[in-house]
C-alpha cells in the first residue's frame, strides 16, 4: 500500500512540475503555428551570461500564473540573442557570422536581435498575430509585473 501512495505521489508531483512549465518553442516554430492558427507571439530574448535572465526564467517564467497567461494567450519563444542558429522571418534568412563557439561568456550578437533593437537583457518582445512586433519588454519582471505589462498589451 504505501508503495502505491509513493508511487501515486511521485507521479502527481511530476505532473504538477511539468504543468507550470511554459512549452517553448523557436521563432520559425511559431511563426508556422501562427500560420495554422492565428495568436500573438511571446518572445524572450536572453543570453547565457545575463543573471537577470537567469532570475527571469527561475522566478517568473516557472510562477503558475505566468505559465498559464502565456500558454493559453501566446506562442512562447525562448531566443538566445548570441546563438549560432538559423532564423527565418519575413522572407529574410537571419544568422550569427561573428559566433564563435570556443568563447565563454560573451558572444556576437545574432542578426535577428540586432534587428529587433533591443535596449538589454532580458527583453521580451510581443509580437501581433500577423508577426509584427506589438511591444518590447525590457528588464527583469516580477511575475506580477510581466502580468500587468501583457495584459496592457
Amino acid at each position: 500500500m504505501k508503495k502505491i501512495l509513493l508511487a501515486l505521489f511521485i507521479m502527481l508531483g511530476t505532473f504538477a512540475v511539468q504543468a507550470q512549465e511554459i512549452k517553448w518553442m523557436s521563432i520559425d516554430e511559431a511563426l508556422a503555428a501562427q500560420k495554422k492558427k492565428a495568436k500573438p507571439i511571446f518572445m524572450d530574448v536572453y543570453t547565457d551570461w545575463c543573471g537577470p535572465c537567469k532570475m527571469l526564467d527561475k522566478n517568473t517564467f516557472h510562477d503558475p500564473e505566468v505559465v498559464k497567461f502565456i500558454s493559453e494567450n501566446y506562442y512562447a519563444v525562448k531566443f538566445n540573442a548570441e546563438s549560432n542558429t538559423e532564423v527565418n522571418f519575413k522572407g529574410k534568412k537571419y544568422t550569427n557570422p561573428q559566433y564563435n563557439p570556443d568563447r565563454k561568456g560573451r558572444n556576437a550578437q545574432h542578426q535577428f536581435a540586432a534587428t529587433l533593437n533591443l535596449e538589454g537583457y532580458p527583453s521580451m518582445v510581443v509580437f501581433d498575430k500577423k508577426g509584427e512586433i506589438n511591444n518590447t519588454i525590457v528588464g527583469y519582471h516580477t511575475p506580477a509585473q510581466l502580468l500587468e505589462a501583457l495584459k496592457a498589451n
